[in-house]
């Protein structure tokens, strides 16, 4: 493809070489260029694409796209932008032919919930007959292929990628969590959506390399209905108003506010052996009940997200209710059937507010225990490793401390720090370095009526420790533990 071509409707300033330039491909890591394609320099927080320039051109990068004035070898074509990162975004649609166009595009924002909502979403559309793909946090899935990511929402240059590869692959709808962090550095410029939803929003991911404040916070949330034509949100929420303030789409509310389009209009949970779920009754634009087979009041509220958006899309209401009946995603509420005596569940609530959520939820269910096992990353908010362990020994009848992602941080000081949260509250716990032993030692101990909650990990399948990923998933973990018994 031309240079040209890809620099269509782009601000930019040609510094050396010709528009005319062939362009193999687009990379923004220096180790993958090939030879012919451009590389587009990234400034990022730890690593400077600038520095890599050198390296590309030994690769065989003929078009160096940059931000920054740095020298640059006569016998290449240099183009500057102003901002690299977001202009990759509108690089890539170029380059890839604009795939969004061709689907129907579903974005999903909030601080709980994108991940159970995009896939009861995308088991909706499956009943009813249509072919999806999903970008998120359990990563990409187009058809029966999966690839892993690193971030919620991958950069943008791989989420163009993945969505040519979904138009290549006949889909029809792309189901996409779109993260806080996406929408401020711009890795969803110049996409549009059809349909954008708010979930919720509390505060998290506040800190260095995050947010700077909440109020940065809700803006860069906020501003996904500036992107897509029909807003479905959370009216329930106290930042709804926050959410719609600068919207340019037309508004679509559930909840249990009488002006909700979708009312929540009652909410009956049901306990038996191995299902943990509810029954939802719903006013307004549909009055139904629906039976949703994961548990608690904040999957009522997912459902009827899911709900109704794809009503508005045109799904039937037996399709839905089908649907949800049988829904089931991985590490979120995860039923795990160990024993008809006891509930041992996975769930990857990794922060105070969704550990908050998860044990108030179950509690509902009047379990004789809720057993809370958990560790917390390295090299992340102190903040967060306190209020996890206060908020477990408030909550929990038993707290079992153990590791998650310790990154480059010694387990011990993690665990140390979520002690002193810990030590604010008269709960009972045990610290136990080792995740695989920490789950042995709770299903030893499980006594009949407990809930065992697996918090953190969900649908990870890995432990990251200094730099290094190594297989661990609780799921086998536990099969181990019951075959050895």
């Amino acid at each position: 493809m031309k240079l040209e071509k890809i620099l269509n409707n782009i601000d930019y300033k040609l510094i050396k070489g010709s528009l005319d330039t062939e362009v193999s491909g687009l990379y923004y890591d220096s180790r993958k260029v090939t030879n012919g394609s451009a590389f587009i320099c990234l400034s990022g927080t730890q690593v400077d694409g600038h520095d890599y320039i050198e390296s590309a051109i030994e690769k065989g990068a003929t078009t160096i796209i940059i931000e920054k004035d740095v020298e640059v070898p006569e016998d290449v074509t240099v183009v500057k932008l102003p901002n690299t990162r977001k202009n990759l975004s509108l690089l890539a649609i170029n380059y890839f032919d604009n795939p969004a166009s061709k689907l129907t595009m579903i974005g999903i924002t909030g601080t709980k919930g994108k991940t159970t909502t995009s896939w009861m979403i995308k088991n909706i559309l499956e009943e009813d007959g249509h072919k999806t793909g999903v970008i998120g946090t359990m990563g990409v899935f187009i058809g029966n292929t999966h690839y892993d990511t690193v971030n919620t929402t991958p950069e943008s240059y791989d989420i163009q990628k993945y969505l040519k590869e979904m138009v290549d692959d006949k889909v029809e709808y792309a189901i996409m969590e779109v993260s806080s962090q996406a929408l401020k550095v711009g890795r969803v410029e110049g996409l549009s959506f059809d349909y954008g939803v708010f979930t919720n929003l509390t505060k998290d991911h506040i800190g260095e390399g995050e947010h700077e404040n909440m109020e940065d916070y809700i803006y860069s949330k906020s501003l996904l209905f500036q992107k897509c034509k029909h807003g479905i949100l959370n009216i329930d929420d106290i930042h709804y108003e926050d959410m719609i303030k600068n919207s340019t789409c037309d508004i679509h509310t559930f909840g249990k506010n009488k002006e909700a389009n979708l009312l929540i209009d009652n909410i009956k949970l049901l306990r038996k052996e191995h299902f943990i779920g509810l029954e939802l009754n719903t006013k307004g634009i549909i009055e139904d009940t629906f039976l949703v087979n994961t548990p608690g009041e904040f999957s009522a509220y997912n459902a009827s997200s899911a709900i109704l958006t794809t009503y508005l899309i045109g799904c039937k209401v037996e399709n839905i209710k089908k649907a949800l009946s049988k829904v089931a995603v991985k590490g979120r509420v995860e039923i795990v059937p160990v024993s008809s005596k006891y509930s041992v569940i996975i769930d990857y609530a990794h922060n105070g507010v969704s550990m908050q959520s998860i044990l108030e939820t179950m509690r509902a269910y009047n379990p004789k225990r809720i057993v809370s096992l958990f560790g917390c990353g390295g090299n992340r908010s102190k903040e967060r490793r306190y209020d996890m362990g206060e908020i477990s020994g408030r909550l929990a009848d038993f707290t079992i401390v153990t590791e998650d992602n310790s990154r480059y941080e010694d387990i011990n000081d993690i665990m140390n720090d979520i002690e002193i949260g810990l030590k604010k509250t008269s709960g009972k716990y045990i610290k136990i370095p080792s995740r695989k032993d920490a789950i042995k030692y709770a299903i030893d101990n499980a006594k009949e009526g407990d809930i065992i909650l697996l918090l953190g990990k969900g649908h990870e399948t890995y432990r990251e420790i200094k730099g290094v990923r190594e297989h661990l998933d609780e799921r086998e973990i536990i099969k181990d533990i019951l075959n050895n018994k």
